[in-house]
């Protein structure tokens, strides 16, 4: 056995970039170097501390919710509820400079509170969007980079999975997280608009408004397309985010409701079916299991790590910076933004929250305020390369239209730059995290 730490911690975590590296599934990969180094470090020991760890992720009730989150947001895709928002607002926002970009931020922004992933939205404008926008004559890096952009809102803005799976890794109320992100997630909305409108305010060939012809319907026509697009969704955001806020009901019960009320509005919009319910289910399946087998795989990495005394290493080398408590949260925060660039959220969370939790309390930072914070940093590894899974998912549905490098990648820069001011921005005014948990009905 070796009883060095440090020796210990360089196998574990090189062992889990070269896993990576070599193309493994991430969950085998952090499985596979927590058996080594576990049996390294402790022997035979290890092995009960991993049964135990992978036991505790499946009798998690909390985790329950990324189960029924997931179905919700697959049935609301199929529901058509996107395409009908962005239709109706594509008449009421065309006649601005930048309206369809303008009206794709409103869509995402209420998408991401209607599904809590972010996938979704930016397949869903990159199909239907996307084409409108180009044919209106948008700049192309404009029009990706806001569809990215504001598909990732999807994991910030509640009902988060992200925030599901962060509330029990740091021993903090997932309900109070879903309350502490929605002023960040539109703030980070406004940013986007503020933007566009400026940039298109300048240069008006970046987003031509459109002709009056083409969007002139009368008033009751537009009443009732805003009617029936966007007050059944936000009778669904209602149901989940409403109940948890009033103390009705816990986040798993508040993902239930959630759940039925999005079979509901498919069947409203005349998208249920035998058909859509099964793809929804099997999809459901696959998408839940994937991250539940990361969140126990991550849970068995971590606890190796603390068992070899990873964990004491870390707090007293963190605390020892000569760089003051701010110093050392912003040396937590780059730890986030590193591992985003190669991994996502669903593995970086089970590994670092863990590990930085005690460390925060130390330097007596407020939790839930420093959890926010971290999830915003986290939410710029969508957008910056090489792993930037939304430029991906946008080039997958417009690989003909747009080039990576020159349309996708720059037109994603600005908006990574306004993820960070949004990240300073909550760093300088901890309420805009800390004031809607404060007034949360317990």
């Amino acid at each position: 056995m070796i009883s060095t730490p440090e020796i210990l911690i360089v196998i574990l975590f090189a062992g889990l970039v070269i896993g990576m590296l070599i193309g493994f599934p991430v969950p085998f990969v952090m499985l596979g170097v927590s058996m080594v180094v576990g049996f390294m470090g402790v022997g035979y020991g290890f092995f009960p501390m991993m049964i135990l760890r992978v036991f505790e992720t499946m009798q998690n009730y909390i985790l329950i919710a990324i189960v029924l989150f997931v179905f919700m947001g697959i049935m609301l895709e199929h529901s058509g509820a996107a395409e009908r928002l962005f239709n109706s607002l594509h008449i009421l926002l065309g006649g601005l400079r930048g309206g369809l970009a303008l009206a794709v931020v409103v869509v995402c922004t209420i998408m991401a509170a209607a599904t809590g992933i972010m996938g979704a939205p930016v397949i869903i404008m990159g199909l239907f969007a996307l084409p409108e926008m180009l044919k209106r004559g948008y700049d192309k890096a404009l029009s990706s980079g806001t569809i990215c952009a504001g598909g990732t809102l999807g994991i910030l803005i509640p009902p988060s999975i992200m925030l599901v799976v962060y509330g029990p890794m740091a021993g903090l109320s997932v309900g109070k997280l879903f309350m502490g992100a929605v002023i960040p997630g539109l703030l980070l909305s406004f940013l986007y608009v503020v933007f566009i409108i400026v940039k298109c305010y300048l240069n008006p060939e970046l987003g031509p408004a459109l002709p009056p012809e083409q969007r002139t319907l009368p008033a009751g026509k537009k009443l009732m397309m805003i009617v029936t697009s966007l007050l059944p969704t936000l009778l669904l955001i209602f149901a989940v985010l409403g109940t948890i806020f009033f103390g009705i009901a816990a986040p798993t019960e508040a993902a239930a409701v959630g759940a039925f009320a999005s079979l509901l509005l498919a069947w409203a919009y005349r998208r249920l079916d035998w058909a859509t319910l099964k793809s929804a289910v099997y999809r459901t399946l696959v998408v839940s299991s994937m991250i539940l087998l990361i969140v126990a795989a991550a849970f068995v990495f971590t606890g190796t790590f603390m068992l070899v005394g990873g964990g004491d290493l870390v707090k007293e080398w963190l605390l020892g910076l000569p760089v003051g408590r701010w110093g050392v949260l912003a040396v937590m925060a780059c730890c986030f933004f590193i591992f985003g660039l190669f991994m996502e959220w669903v593995g970086i969370v089970p590994i670092l929250v863990p590990i930085f939790a005690p460390v925060l309390a130390a330097l007596h930072f407020n939790p839930l305020w420093a959890a926010i914070l971290f999830c915003v940093v986290m939410q710029t590894s969508f957008l910056t390369p090489p792993m930037a899974p939304a430029l991906f998912y946008i080039k997958g549905v417009a690989s003909q239209e747009l080039d990576f490098g020159q349309h996708i990648v720059r037109g994603a820069i600005p908006f990574i730059i306004l993820q960070i001011i949004g990240v300073i921005m909550i760093a300088l005014f901890p309420q805009l995290a800390l004031w809607l948990p404060g007034i949360m009905i317990r």
